[in-house]
């Protein structure tokens, strides 16, 4: 005999498998769901009736009849808009927050530019950024929750900060603090980790069980699907791509160590090089490009010499190319992933820089785990962080992959 705690367990993984079958195939009959899922026509008609009834999920007409003469069916469709969740994603330079339907589709959005914020500061810049951005809604029932992704080590379960080196946040509580402070459910992840499960489920590694998605701004990390789920560590700390060392007598590290990758493949890292290139008197476009002012040094600036093939600006390309593709060796020979998807803004769409990559990466990595193996930029847009924010709090909630 089965316990009353089996028995509801049961009941609610049957209403996330019938809910994602109407998102994925509606419209859709009662009789094709209960087919599909394979439960009883009485099982998926209880679930319906509370998914109606919540908002889930509407009734739109009819269907055609399977035979001459019979009964049309019902058609339900699912109602992606009658609930929204709000997407916060943090990082060096600025607290950038979106609303999203349930189908991870981002409305509208606002930006706040961070200022130099550290420490405390930043907690505090996001209670007022959610504070302004929520000021516009004047009814919060529809709203699912607020879902937070961040660079550093993550423990997700709990909602901690454990350890930013970057930002100065060290064993923060975000999941507890914004819970407090708005009454709505929080969720807290890893950008990378968040950005990675968003590629799988709406972008090109969609239905891979093994891929590893590595972001590069400010810094470099990496999320990874590992046999299908999110690879987290013990505390939430896997994917700290940025710290893995490829100069023992390297530059010094602000977590300690010295050599790590992320001070070879980084903005800083090329700021620094063009900082020093123009300084020592090396010919450059940057140069006219800022005006011969070194403090308008920008990732624009330096995009736009790479347009101009400008000879500085490539030998940095080449140089950083070299360094990613090093560590990326490492990272496809210890996790053999079917997809390497590169992110961040700084190299997006430069095909040179992405085939020097995947080249090295292909040449160097073992040949009976390169086979196959994809290596490409992400295709989710810059709204990337949000949408892995979304993911990050849909599939908790409805416990559905994204992707159709």
């Amino acid at each position: 005999m089965k316990r009353t705690g089996d028995l509801k367990l049961m009941q609610e993984l049957n209403r996330y498998l019938i809910l994602d079958t109407i998102r994925k195939n509606g419209p859709i009959s009662r009789v094709k769901i209960a087919e599909r899922v394979g439960v009883s026509p009485t099982t998926v008609t209880s679930a319906v009736s509370d998914l109606i009834e919540e908002g889930f999920v509407e009734e739109i007409g009819s269907g055609e009849s399977s035979f001459n003469g019979g009964r049309k069916p019902i058609l339900l469709r699912f109602c992606p808009n009658n609930y929204f969740l709000i997407c916060v994603s943090i990082s060096n330079s600025a607290i950038v927050l979106g609303e999203s339907n349930l189908d991870a589709e981002i409305g509208s959005k606002q930006v706040y530019p961070m200022n130099g914020s550290l420490g405390e500061a930043i907690v505090e810049k996001m209670l007022n950024a959610l504070e302004d951005f929520l000021s516009r809604y004047t009814d919060l029932t529809r709203c699912i929750g607020i879902s937070i992704v961040a660079p550093g080590i993550i423990d997700a379960a709990r909602g901690l900060l454990l350890y930013n080196t970057k930002l100065y946040l060290h064993n923060v509580d975000f999941k507890g603090i914004v819970e407090k402070r708005f009454g709505l459910d929080v969720w807290f992840d890893n950008d990378a980790n968040a950005l990675v499960l968003a590629e799988r489920d709406l972008g090109q590694a969609e239905s891979m069980d093994n891929v590893l998605f590595v972001t590069i701004g400010d810094g470099i990390g990496a999320g990874a699907i590992v046999n299908g789920s999110v690879f987290r560590g013990s505390k939430g700390g896997a994917g700290e791509f940025g710290h893995i060392t490829i100069d023992r007598n390297g530059i010094r590290c602000e977590c300690g160590n010295a050599g790590c990758l992320e001070n070879y493949v980084s903005w800083p890292s090329i700021y620094a090089k063009i900082y020093a290139s123009i300084a020592r008197g090396i010919p450059t476009v940057i140069t006219d490009l800022i005006q011969g002012d070194l403090n308008r040094i920008t990732p624009e600036a330096y995009l736009t010499a790479l347009e101009q093939h400008d000879k500085v600006a490539t030998e940095i390309l080449e140089e950083t190319a070299d360094y990613l593709a090093t560590g990326l060796v490492t990272l496809t020979n210890m996790f053999n992933p079917s997809a390497i998807i590169l992110g961040g803004e700084l190299f997006q769409g430069n095909h040179y820089f992405l085939e020097m990559v995947r080249e090295q990466v292909l040449h160097n990595a073992l040949n009976i785990l390169n086979d196959d193996l994809i290596i490409r930029f992400t295709s989710l847009g810059e709204d990337d962080k949000l949408l892995g924010a979304a993911a990050v709090a849909l599939n908790d909630v409805f416990h559905f992959s994204l992707s159709s």
